[in-house]
């Protein structure tokens, strides 16, 4: 333990809720006596960080609403204009704080800002968009692609997704060639990662072909989970229970669908709609309808998790051994279903090909096939049996590579 605490300033980025959570979770993590934690995080999210026990301050970001329709549209997450703004705000925030250590969770202006200060940045991500890991972009859900069948999207998307990704790169490697840094080769995977250090929010057994490394590793699958009074009820015994949720980003628009196929398996369904509206009311005796839930605690009672694929839900199913339906749209979400599927515990659907039948086969698949909810108690077993690195090892090493090299 150092002679006084390490001081970590993280950058959690408002994006979505997940980059908000995991920078908390891992936050919460450090032993305060060998750390100082600051957290920077949008104001909209006060709410989850309000009883943190560190302190934390406002961080200017993007809308998550304009975030979502750049997503959607295919566009470039950020703009030039977006991202010199925070490097700004980041340079001042890290003159007033001092850090020792600066951690973000896709705040995409760290791998400029924290370089002109010199500050040693890890970042928080997943393993699929690491540059160890070899990219095969999967054809995401688009405009075009909810009334082009299937084979001819995929034939146009592998000759546009090169340009297509190389167009997203450039917000991000303009403003490093306006700060004099050196180009990251139009390489979105090291735009998204690039820190001094990558920390995987992962399943290790999910990418075998990641090579860890003193620049990238493994602290696991990362969920978080709302406060809630412990000896939460939810299943009844001799049904299953399968719990649906489309966070923060998912389409609930798939909601009614999902419930009306599950309905006719003879099971118990809760739903937590992350505060969001649905889009029509769901009157159903076997299903509950919840704004928030505490999704570890429904995790240990539930048989199957329906999501979006995306990799805070999936994790929290899987740490607990429950297998998974994906419903995906974005390129996060196929890529983290992609590896979860080719694993054995789940199964992905695209979302603009979510039908009833397909809901149907993949859920009584889930449900009834042991072979899935065996890989996931796999992985769950293996997240147990401590198979990454603490992240207190991980900040002392950076900290002391950083010295080594200046």
């Amino acid at each position: 333990m150092p002679a006084s605490p390490l001081k970590i300033l993280f950058f959690a980025e408002g994006a979505t809720l997940a980059h908000v959570a995991r920078p908390y979770v891992v936050a919460q993590a450090l032993d305060s006596r060998a750390f100082e934690v600051v957290l920077a995080r949008p104001p909209a999210f006060a709410w989850l960080t309000a009883d943190s026990g560190f302190r934390t301050v406002d961080l200017p970001c993007q809308e998550s609403r304009v975030f979502a329709q750049r997503l959607n549209r295919g566009l470039p997450l950020y703009d030039y204009a977006t991202l010199a703004d925070y490097v700004a705000f980041d340079l001042a925030l890290i003159d007033t704080e001092k850090p020792d250590i600066v951690i973000g969770d896709f705040r995409l202006s760290l791998s400029v800002s924290a370089r002109l200060h010199g500050v040693p940045y890890a970042t928080i991500c997943d393993a699929y968009w690491s540059p160890e890991y070899p990219l095969r972009p999967p054809l995401p859900v688009l405009a075009f692609t909810r009334f082009t069948p299937i084979p001819v999207a995929n034939f146009l998307f592998r000759y546009a997704s090169p340009l297509a990704m190389r167009l997203h790169t450039l917000p991000l490697e303009r403003l490093r060639a306006h700060h004099r840094l050196p180009s990251l080769g139009h390489d979105l995977r090291r735009c998204y990662t690039d820190a001094d250090l990558r920390l995987f929010a992962n399943f290790p057994a999910l990418f075998t072909e990641v090579r860890t490394s003193a620049q990238a590793n493994f602290i696991g699958p990362i969920s978080w989970s709302p406060a809630s009074p412990q000896g939460l009820e939810l299943s009844t015994p001799g049904k299953p229970l399968v719990y649906v949720t489309m966070g923060s980003s998912g389409d609930v628009g798939v909601l009614g669908s999902v419930i009306d196929t599950l309905e006719q398996f003879d099971c118990n369904i809760v739903v937590s709609t992350a505060g969001r509206k649905l889009p029509r009311e769901i009157r159903s005796a076997s299903t509950r309808v919840f704004d928030y839930l505490p999704g570890d605690q429904v995790c240990q009672q539930a048989s199957l998790v329906v999501c979006n694929g995306g990799s805070p839900t999936t994790n929290q199913a899987l740490a607990h051994g429950v297998p998974v339906l994906g419903i995906a749209s974005n390129m996060d979400q196929f890529l983290n279903m992609r590896a979860i599927e080719g694993f054995g515990a789940g199964i992905l659907v695209r979302g603009d090909r979510a039908s009833n039948d397909r809901l149907r086969a993949a859920a009584h698949s889930l449900l009834t096939d042991p072979r899935p909810a065996e890989r996931a108690r796999t992985l769950a077993h293996s997240a147990a049996a401590g198979s990454v690195l603490p992240i207190a090892h991980l900040m002392e090493g950076l900290l002391q590579r950083s010295k080594s090299t200046h």
